[in-house]
Protein backbone atom coordinates (compact mmCIF):
# COMPACT_ATOMS: atom_id res chain seq x y z
CA UNK A 1 0.00 0.00 0.00
CA UNK A 2 3.12 2.19 0.63
CA UNK A 3 2.84 3.05 -2.98
CA UNK A 4 -1.23 4.05 -2.98
CA UNK A 5 -1.96 7.49 -3.47
CA UNK A 6 -3.69 9.79 -0.48
CA UNK A 7 -7.35 10.87 -1.27
CA UNK A 8 -8.10 13.79 -0.09
CA UNK A 9 -11.74 15.76 -1.06
CA UNK A 10 -13.47 19.02 -0.33
CA UNK A 11 -16.63 20.72 -1.38
CA UNK A 12 -14.58 22.39 -3.66
CA UNK A 13 -10.99 24.15 -4.34
CA UNK A 14 -10.77 25.19 -0.70
CA UNK A 15 -8.98 21.77 0.65
CA UNK A 16 -6.14 22.60 -1.81
CA UNK A 17 -4.87 24.70 0.77
CA UNK A 18 -4.53 21.42 2.72
CA UNK A 19 -3.07 19.53 -0.22
CA UNK A 20 -0.57 21.87 -0.59
CA UNK A 21 0.96 21.20 3.22
CA UNK A 22 0.25 17.75 2.78
CA UNK A 23 2.45 18.03 -0.45
CA UNK A 24 4.95 20.45 1.13
CA UNK A 25 6.06 17.59 4.32
CA UNK A 26 5.46 14.73 2.12
CA UNK A 27 6.94 15.35 -1.54
CA UNK A 28 6.76 11.53 -2.39
CA UNK A 29 3.38 10.91 -1.63
CA UNK A 30 1.12 11.07 -4.81
CA UNK A 31 -2.01 12.21 -4.35
CA UNK A 32 -5.83 12.33 -5.33
CA UNK A 33 -8.24 15.15 -5.14
CA UNK A 34 -11.86 15.29 -5.07
CA UNK A 35 -13.58 19.42 -5.87
CA UNK A 36 -17.09 18.71 -5.22
CA UNK A 37 -17.59 22.00 -6.40
CA UNK A 38 -21.17 21.43 -8.03
CA UNK A 39 -22.64 20.62 -4.41
CA UNK A 40 -20.37 23.61 -2.96
CA UNK A 41 -20.99 24.71 0.06
CA UNK A 42 -21.00 22.19 2.23
CA UNK A 43 -21.83 23.89 5.40
CA UNK A 44 -25.51 25.07 4.36
CA UNK A 45 -26.58 21.85 3.46
CA UNK A 46 -28.30 19.36 5.45
CA UNK A 47 -26.26 16.60 7.98
CA UNK A 48 -28.09 14.17 6.00
CA UNK A 49 -26.95 15.80 2.78
CA UNK A 50 -23.31 15.65 3.95
CA UNK A 51 -22.82 12.53 5.49
CA UNK A 52 -24.17 11.50 1.59
CA UNK A 53 -21.71 13.59 -0.41
CA UNK A 54 -19.05 12.07 2.13
CA UNK A 55 -19.73 8.65 1.46
CA UNK A 56 -19.87 9.13 -2.23
CA UNK A 57 -16.43 10.94 -2.02
CA UNK A 58 -15.06 8.00 -0.05
CA UNK A 59 -16.41 5.50 -2.26
CA UNK A 60 -15.05 6.95 -5.45
CA UNK A 61 -11.60 7.73 -4.05
CA UNK A 62 -11.35 3.91 -2.52
CA UNK A 63 -12.29 2.70 -5.73
CA UNK A 64 -9.21 4.83 -6.93
CA UNK A 65 -7.05 2.56 -4.63
CA UNK A 66 -6.08 5.46 -1.76
CA UNK A 67 -4.57 4.24 0.96
CA UNK A 68 -5.58 7.28 3.22
CA UNK A 69 -8.61 9.92 2.81
CA UNK A 70 -8.39 13.30 4.26
CA UNK A 71 -11.23 15.27 4.58
CA UNK A 72 -10.20 18.55 3.96
CA UNK A 73 -13.07 19.85 4.49
CA UNK A 74 -14.32 21.60 8.56
CA UNK A 75 -18.04 20.80 7.62
CA UNK A 76 -17.38 17.30 6.24
CA UNK A 77 -15.56 16.43 8.87
CA UNK A 78 -17.57 17.79 11.94
CA UNK A 79 -20.85 16.43 10.41
CA UNK A 80 -19.67 12.91 8.57
CA UNK A 81 -16.11 11.85 9.75
CA UNK A 82 -17.21 9.62 13.20
CA UNK A 83 -19.44 7.68 10.31
CA UNK A 84 -16.70 7.29 7.84
CA UNK A 85 -14.16 5.70 10.49
CA UNK A 86 -16.52 3.34 11.77
CA UNK A 87 -17.92 2.11 7.63
CA UNK A 88 -14.85 1.89 5.86
CA UNK A 89 -11.65 0.30 6.55
CA UNK A 90 -9.07 2.89 6.22
CA UNK A 91 -7.45 5.82 7.90
CA UNK A 92 -9.39 9.02 7.71
CA UNK A 93 -7.69 12.61 8.63
CA UNK A 94 -10.20 15.35 9.68
CA UNK A 95 -9.97 18.55 9.70
CA UNK A 96 -11.35 20.72 12.85
CA UNK A 97 -11.33 24.54 13.55
CA UNK A 98 -7.89 25.18 15.43
CA UNK A 99 -9.65 26.28 18.73
CA UNK A 100 -6.64 24.92 21.27
CA UNK A 101 -4.17 26.90 19.85
CA UNK A 102 -5.42 29.97 19.60
CA UNK A 103 -7.24 29.10 23.21
CA UNK A 104 -3.93 28.97 25.07
CA UNK A 105 -1.86 31.67 22.95
CA UNK A 106 -4.61 34.53 23.70
CA UNK A 107 -3.60 37.43 25.70
CA UNK A 108 -6.92 39.30 25.31
CA UNK A 109 -8.98 35.97 26.03
CA UNK A 110 -11.34 37.10 23.05
CA UNK A 111 -10.83 34.58 20.29
CA UNK A 112 -12.71 34.74 16.94
CA UNK A 113 -13.92 31.67 14.83
CA UNK A 114 -14.86 32.32 11.19
CA UNK A 115 -16.13 29.15 9.76
CA UNK A 116 -19.80 27.88 7.83
CA UNK A 117 -22.73 27.01 9.85
CA UNK A 118 -22.27 23.32 8.87
CA UNK A 119 -19.56 23.50 11.00
CA UNK A 120 -20.68 25.68 13.84
CA UNK A 121 -24.25 24.39 14.57
CA UNK A 122 -22.24 20.53 14.78
CA UNK A 123 -21.83 18.31 18.29
CA UNK A 124 -18.01 18.16 17.31
CA UNK A 125 -17.41 21.67 16.94
CA UNK A 126 -19.40 22.10 20.29
CA UNK A 127 -17.58 19.69 22.03
CA UNK A 128 -14.23 20.76 20.92
CA UNK A 129 -15.05 24.38 22.09
CA UNK A 130 -16.08 23.16 25.47
CA UNK A 131 -12.86 21.04 26.03
CA UNK A 132 -10.68 24.04 25.15
CA UNK A 133 -12.18 27.21 25.08
CA UNK A 134 -12.78 27.67 28.74
CA UNK A 135 -12.11 30.87 30.31
CA UNK A 136 -12.02 32.47 26.52
CA UNK A 137 -14.43 34.36 25.09
CA UNK A 138 -15.56 32.87 21.51
CA UNK A 139 -16.97 34.40 19.29
CA UNK A 140 -18.06 32.45 15.83
CA UNK A 141 -19.70 34.04 12.58
CA UNK A 142 -20.80 32.36 9.96
CA UNK A 143 -18.89 33.58 6.73
CA UNK A 144 -21.66 32.96 4.36
CA UNK A 145 -20.52 34.19 1.05
CA UNK A 146 -17.28 33.60 0.89
CA UNK A 147 -16.99 29.63 -0.33
CA UNK A 148 -18.35 30.92 -3.63
CA UNK A 149 -16.27 33.70 -3.81
CA UNK A 150 -13.05 31.81 -3.48
CA UNK A 151 -14.75 28.99 -5.80
CA UNK A 152 -15.25 31.19 -8.12
CA UNK A 153 -11.58 32.63 -7.96
CA UNK A 154 -12.88 36.01 -6.73
CA UNK A 155 -10.94 36.61 -4.06
CA UNK A 156 -9.10 40.00 -4.63
CA UNK A 157 -12.09 41.82 -5.00
CA UNK A 158 -14.41 45.01 -3.37
CA UNK A 159 -16.71 42.32 -3.00
CA UNK A 160 -14.50 40.18 -0.63
CA UNK A 161 -12.88 43.07 1.10
CA UNK A 162 -16.57 44.60 1.87
CA UNK A 163 -17.85 40.79 3.15
CA UNK A 164 -14.73 40.31 5.12
CA UNK A 165 -15.22 43.80 6.55
CA UNK A 166 -18.38 43.15 7.79
CA UNK A 167 -17.29 39.99 9.49
CA UNK A 168 -14.19 40.94 11.33
CA UNK A 169 -14.72 44.16 12.41
CA UNK A 170 -17.12 43.65 15.20
CA UNK A 171 -14.95 40.85 16.55
CA UNK A 172 -11.89 43.53 16.64
CA UNK A 173 -14.35 45.75 18.53
CA UNK A 174 -14.39 43.51 21.18
CA UNK A 175 -10.89 43.12 21.94
CA UNK A 176 -9.85 39.75 19.27
CA UNK A 177 -6.43 38.68 19.28
CA UNK A 178 -6.87 35.36 17.45
CA UNK A 179 -9.09 34.19 14.28
CA UNK A 180 -9.38 30.86 13.75
CA UNK A 181 -10.35 29.88 10.06
CA UNK A 182 -12.99 27.19 10.21
CA UNK A 183 -13.11 26.14 6.76
CA UNK A 184 -10.51 24.96 4.11
CA UNK A 185 -11.32 27.59 1.38
CA UNK A 186 -10.59 30.93 3.80
CA UNK A 187 -6.67 30.46 4.19
CA UNK A 188 -6.95 32.04 0.27
CA UNK A 189 -8.58 35.10 2.05
CA UNK A 190 -5.31 35.17 4.23
CA UNK A 191 -4.05 38.37 2.52
CA UNK A 192 -7.43 40.07 2.28
CA UNK A 193 -7.36 39.86 5.83
CA UNK A 194 -4.34 40.97 7.18
CA UNK A 195 -4.92 44.05 5.28
CA UNK A 196 -8.23 44.57 7.07
CA UNK A 197 -6.49 43.73 10.26
CA UNK A 198 -4.16 44.96 13.00
CA UNK A 199 -0.43 43.05 12.51
CA UNK A 200 -1.25 42.32 16.36
CA UNK A 201 -4.11 39.53 15.47
CA UNK A 202 -3.04 36.04 14.49
CA UNK A 203 -4.84 34.10 12.19
CA UNK A 204 -4.90 30.38 12.61
CA UNK A 205 -5.74 27.49 10.05
CA UNK A 206 -5.31 23.95 10.63
CA UNK A 207 -3.11 22.80 7.64
CA UNK A 208 0.36 22.12 8.55
CA UNK A 209 -1.17 20.37 11.64
CA UNK A 210 -3.80 17.91 8.99
CA UNK A 211 -0.24 16.86 7.00
CA UNK A 212 1.58 16.05 10.30
CA UNK A 213 -1.08 13.95 11.13
CA UNK A 214 -0.98 12.55 7.86
CA UNK A 215 2.78 11.87 8.29
CA UNK A 216 2.07 10.36 11.42
CA UNK A 217 -0.94 7.45 10.81
CA UNK A 218 1.49 6.70 7.48
CA UNK A 219 4.79 5.89 9.35
CA UNK A 220 2.33 4.71 12.33
CA UNK A 221 1.08 2.40 9.41
CA UNK A 222 4.29 1.79 7.42
CA UNK A 223 2.41 3.27 4.64
CA UNK A 224 4.91 6.10 3.82
CA UNK A 225 5.82 6.19 0.46
CA UNK A 226 9.68 5.13 -0.10
CA UNK A 227 10.04 5.10 -3.91
CA UNK A 228 12.06 7.63 -5.64
CA UNK A 229 10.13 8.04 -8.69
CA UNK A 230 7.52 10.03 -8.81
CA UNK A 231 3.96 9.07 -10.15
CA UNK A 232 2.45 12.57 -9.97
CA UNK A 233 -0.90 13.90 -8.76
CA UNK A 234 -4.42 13.51 -9.89
CA UNK A 235 -6.75 16.47 -9.53
CA UNK A 236 -11.16 15.92 -10.45
CA UNK A 237 -14.13 18.45 -10.25
CA UNK A 238 -17.51 17.78 -11.12
CA UNK A 239 -17.30 21.79 -13.11
CA UNK A 240 -14.91 23.54 -15.30
CA UNK A 241 -11.76 22.58 -14.39
CA UNK A 242 -10.19 26.21 -15.04
CA UNK A 243 -10.46 27.66 -11.24
CA UNK A 244 -9.13 24.52 -9.81
CA UNK A 245 -6.32 24.23 -12.19
CA UNK A 246 -5.32 28.28 -11.31
CA UNK A 247 -5.24 27.14 -8.07
CA UNK A 248 -2.84 23.94 -8.13
CA UNK A 249 -0.49 24.59 -11.01
CA UNK A 250 3.28 25.05 -10.84
CA UNK A 251 2.63 24.14 -7.29
CA UNK A 252 4.18 20.01 -7.87
CA UNK A 253 5.23 18.32 -11.21
CA UNK A 254 3.20 15.79 -13.04
CA UNK A 255 0.00 17.64 -12.24
CA UNK A 256 -3.15 16.62 -13.49
CA UNK A 257 -6.33 18.78 -13.55
CA UNK A 258 -9.51 16.61 -14.95
CA UNK A 259 -13.58 17.11 -15.18
CA UNK A 260 -15.02 13.95 -13.50
CA UNK A 261 -18.69 13.62 -13.25
CA UNK A 262 -19.17 12.50 -9.83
Amino acid sequence: MSEAPIGVFDSGVGGTSIWKEIHKLLPRERTIYLADSKNAPYGEKSQQQILELSIKNTELLMEMGCKLIVVACNTATTNAILYLRTHYGLPFIGIEPAIKPAALNSISKVVGVLATKGTLSSSLFHSTTENHANGIKLIEQEGTGLVPLVESGNIDSKETETLLRKYIDPMLDQGMDHLVLGCTHYPYLVPVLQKIMPEGVKIIDSGEAVARQVKAILEKNAMLNTATSHKGHRFYTNIDPKVLRNFVSGVAPDIRVEKLDF
